[in-house]
């Protein structure tokens, strides 16, 4: 029996995107196997690496846009799969905000960065062809290294034909039942954050009550840039400051402390305005974010009280301590 009949290509592409999706494949062990193997001529580097990469690509692209949908959230999970979750979510922002996207392509050496870097450079807003064109070089050098070393240590073939003889059958079990747990994990975790994001909503009359006790509150009022409007509302939630979601959106470093509350509020019932704005505040981290049930109409339903200009952002920013765009 020739180890092509226990290490195939396929197997090599299942352990490197299992590796690429956080899964605890060894991956590199695969690909210096293959490479020892291609040495012997039983299997092909030049069909080897490519698959390799195409297979870092596929992994990292699904967190690349889960980052971009879910913002740190995404990096978040993989976080708390570490022993210092603060840390390595400090740890990953501060070496992205000095090297920028050029660390995508070494993370894959560098321990602890693999997993993070793709759905962060997600949430950092990195453009698609930008996020791919680096990964391709990390991911070639990764994959080309690991089987080059399989390559120039192959008079070892014998032990890794023996590792893939041993190995090789249970391939399936090694990377199926790990991956089939993962999916259904991470998708209980989605379900969950999507489930989370559609129940974050609070009532007018317990809105106009955490207003009249003083609680640190900020009301971001969006009725001048609704898609259904189209024209500006002379009325405003007293306390309001009026803001435009696309700053919000395009601010990754907006600032709010963790006891200030903040409430979206647009005019519709439909809340389509608010719940962008809140998705792209989760994207830049700021988490303690509500939507105000039913917008200013359900408000003004309740009778409760109007003014007839929103306040100055700055007054309010300086208040409650947050750091918003242009303000």
């Amino acid at each position: 029996m020739t180890p092509t009949s226990q290490l195939t290509y396929t197997g090599i592409f299942l352990a490197v995107l299992a590796n690429q999706l956080c899964l605890p494949v060894p991956a590199i062990l695969f690909l210096m196997a293959a490479g020892a193997l291609a040495a012997h001529g039983y299997m092909q580097a030049s069909i080897i690496v490519p698959l390799s990469v195409f297979a870092c690509l596929l992994g990292d692209g699904i967190w690349f846009g889960l980052g971009r949908k879910w913002g740190s959230q995404a990096m978040n999970l993989l976080c708390r799969l570490s022993a210092d979750p603060r840390g390595c979510s400090r740890d990953a922002h501060e070496k992205f905000q000095r090297y920028g996207l050029p660390l995508l392509g070494v993370a894959k050496f560098l321990p602890g960065l693999d997993g993070v870097m793709p759905p962060l450079a997600g949430a950092e807003g990195v453009s698609v062809t930008g996020f791919f064109t680096v990964d391709v070089v990390g991911s070639f050098l990764w994959s080309s290294l690991f089987v080059g070393l399989g390559y120039f240590f192959s008079e070892q073939l014998e032990i890794a034909a023996g590792w893939a003889k041993h190995f090789g059958t249970a391939v399936g079990l090694a990377i199926g039942v790990p991956f089939c747990l993962y999916v259904g994990w991470r998708g209980l975790i989605l379900a969950q954050m999507i489930r989370r994001l559609r129940v974050r909503r609070i009532s007018a009359p317990m809105l106009h009550r955490k207003l009249r006790s003083g609680s640190k509150l900020a009301l971001l009022d969006l009725l001048d840039f609704e898609e259904e409007t189209g024209s500006e509302s002379p009325q405003a939630i007293p306390g309001a400051l009026r803001i435009d979601p696309s700053r919000l959106l395009h601010s990754p470093r907006i600032a709010v402390p963790d006891d200030v509350e903040i409430v979206l509020y647009c005019s519709s019932r439909r809340d389509i305005v608010s719940a962008r704005a809140a998705v792209a505040l989760k994207r830049i981290g700021v988490e303690n974010v509500w939507v105000l049930e039913g917008g200013l109409d359900n408000w003004r339903e309740k009778g409760l009280p109007l003014s007839q200009f929103p306040e100055a952002p700055g007054t309010i920013a300086e208040r409650l301590g947050i750091t918003l765009p242009d303000v």
